[in-house]
C-alpha cells in the first residue's frame, strides 16, 4: 500500500516552483518506485494575485498558519530565503511535529541549534542537503558515507556567482566591476550582490559544512571572511604567470582540537582539481584520514539543481519520519570547550608590492620578512610608471600573523602593499 506524504510550502518562487514541477512530473514514477504518494497541499505566498501563474492558485495561501498548523501536512519545505521569518516559521513547524526540508543556508547557519533542538524535542526531522553545494550530495556523503572517517580538511568553491566572476576575469582579463555588471544582467548575480561577492554566502555554507565534517559546532561568527571586490586583473595575471589560479574558497581544517575556518580569495596551483572548476559550477574537496583525497562537483544554484537536492531530502524524510536523522555532534550555540579556533593559520602568501625603484628597496622587504622568519619562494619584478616597480612574490609557508606584521612594518613611502592573497597547495 502506498504511503501518502502531504507537503506544505513556505514560499513558492523559483526554487519552490522547481520543486513543484519536479514532484508533479515525477509523481507516478516515485509512487511506483518508492511506494510514496506525494501530495502538495498548501503553498504560502506573499500575494496570491501576484503569484506565479504556472502553479494552481488553489494551492496558495497568504496565511502561514495554513501550512504550519494544518495537521494533515507531514513535511514543510521552506523556500523563503533570508533569516527571518524563515527561521521562525521553520521552528514553529518543527514544534508542531512536522519535518522540515530547507535549502536556506543563512537561516540554518544562524539558528541551527534552536532548530535542531525543536526537531529533537518534537520527534521531527530537519534536512538541508541543498543548503551547501546545491545538487552536490556533500552533506549526505559526510553524514553517511564518511561518518566513520576522520575528516581533517574541507575546501570548496561554494558560490557560483563569485566563481563565474573570477573565471571571466581570468580568461578575459576583464575588471571585477565589468564582469559583475554582466553577471547581474545575466541573472547570475543579485541586484545587491553583497552576500555573494563579500563572502557571506560562502561563510554560512562553511559553518554548516565544517560542523558536520569535524563533528563539532562551528558557529558562523568564528569564520574569517573576505570577498573578491578588491581583486584586480593584475593580481590574477601575475598569479597565472607564476602557475596559480584564483578562486574564492571556503576552507576548513582541523588538527587535533584546533579548527581554522576561513573564506577568502585563494591562489591554487593550476594542477589542483579545484583550479579547473570554472563558470558557475561548485566543487568541494575533502581530505580524510582513511578516504584520503576526494572531490564532488556539480551545479550549486538554479531552480532545477536545487529542486533535485530538495526532492531527494523530501524522499529521504518520507522514509525516515519515525526515526529522523540527527547530526553526529553536540549542536549548541557554544562550541565544545575543548575546541580552539585559530586565526593564525599557516599557508603560503602571494604579495604584490608597489615599490620605489631605488637601491635598497628589496633589502627593506627582505629584512622585514626575515625578521618574522618568512622566506621567499619565488619573485617577479616588473617596471611601473613614475620611477616605481611592481614586486610580486610568493612566500614559503608562514604564519598569518607574522605576514601581517611584516607587511605592516614596511614604510609606505618606499613600499606600498597592493595586495596579499593566500595560497593553498
Amino acid at each position: 500500500m502506498a504511503k501518502t506524504m502531504n507537503l506544505g510550502f513556505l514560499g513558492c518562487g523559483n526554487i519552490g516552483g522547481g520543486v513543484y514541477h519536479l514532484l508533479t512530473e515525477m509523481h507516478d514514477e516515485i509512487l511506483e518506485r518508492e511506494g510514496i504518494d506525494i501530495q502538495i497541499r498548501r503553498a504560502l505566498v506573499k500575494s496570491i494575485a501576484e503569484a506565479r501563474t504556472d502553479i494552481p492558485k488553489a494551492f496558495m495561501t497568504e496565511n502561514a498558519d495554513d501550512v504550519l498548523l494544518d495537521p494533515s501536512i507531514d513535511i514543510v519545505c521552506e523556500f523563503m530565503g533570508g533569516e527571518q521569518p524563515a527561521a521562525s516559521f521553520m521552528k514553529r513547524a518543527l514544534e508542531n511535529g512536522k519535518t522540515v526540508v530547507t535549502a536556506n543556508k543563512m537561516a540554518l547557519a544562524l539558528n541551527w541549534p534552536a532548530l535542531q533542538a525543536a526537531a529533537a524535542d518534537h520527534g521531527a526531522g530537519l534536512y538541508y542537503e541543498a543548503s551547501v553545494g546545491g545538487v552536490i550530495p556533500v552533506i549526505r556523503s559526510l553524514t553517511v558515507s564518511l561518518d566513520a572517517d576522520k575528516i581533517d580538511q574541507v575546501m570548496g568553491i561554494v558560490n557560483g556567482t563569485t566563481n563565474y566572476i573570477l573565471t571571466q576575469m581570468t580568461q578575459q582579463g576583464r575588471s571585477y566591476a565589468d564582469v559583475l555588471a554582466e553577471a547581474q544582467k545575466l541573472g547570475l548575480a543579485e541586484p545587491d550582490p553583497t552576500a555573494d561577492v563579500e563572502g557571506y554566502d560562502a561563510a554560512y555554507k562553511l559553518s554548516i559544512l565544517s560542523s558536520i565534517a569535524f563533528h563539532t559546532r562551528v558557529p558562523y561568527d568564528r569564520i574569517h571572511r573576505e570577498g573578491i571586490a578588491s581583486v584586480t586583473p593584475d593580481d590574477i595575471a601575475y598569479g597565472r604567470e607564476m602557475g596559480y589560479t584564483l578562486k574564492l574558497l571556503a576552507i576548513g581544517k582541523r588538527t587535533d582540537d584546533t579548527v581554522e575556518v576561513r573564506v577568502h580569495p585563494t591562489f591554487l596551483p593550476n594542477a589542483h582539481p579545484l583550479a579547473r572548476v570554472d563558470g558557475s559550477l561548485n566543487a568541494i574537496y575533502i581530505h580524510g584520514r582513511y578516504c584520503q583525497d576526494m572531490m564532488l562537483q556539480g551545479r550549486g544554484a538554479g531552480d532545477k539543481p536545487t529542486a533535485s537536492a530538495i526532492c531527494g531530502d523530501i524522499l529521504y524524510a518520507a522514509k525516515h519520519l519515525e526515526n529522523p536523522t540527527v547530526p553526529s555532534f553536540k549542536n549548541t550555540d557554544t562550541p565544545d570547550s575543548d575546541i580552539t579556533f585559530s586565526d593564525n593559520w599557516t599557508c603560503r602568501f602571494f604579495i604584490r608590492l608597489d615599490a620605489a625603484d631605488t637601491p635598497g628597496v628589496l633589502g627593506r622587504v627582505a629584512g622585514a620578512f626575515s625578521g618574522k622568519n618568512i622566506s621567499i619562494a619565488s619573485m617577479l619584478q616588473r617596471p611601473a610608471a613614475d620611477g616605481r616597480a611592481q614586486i610580486i612574490l610568493i612566500t614559503h609557508e608562514a604564519n598569518e600573523c607574522a605576514v601581517q606584521e611584516a607587511l605592516a612594518s614596511l614604510n609606505p613611502e618606499f613600499v606600498k602593499v597592493e595586495s596579499m592573497i593566500r595560497v593553498e597547495n
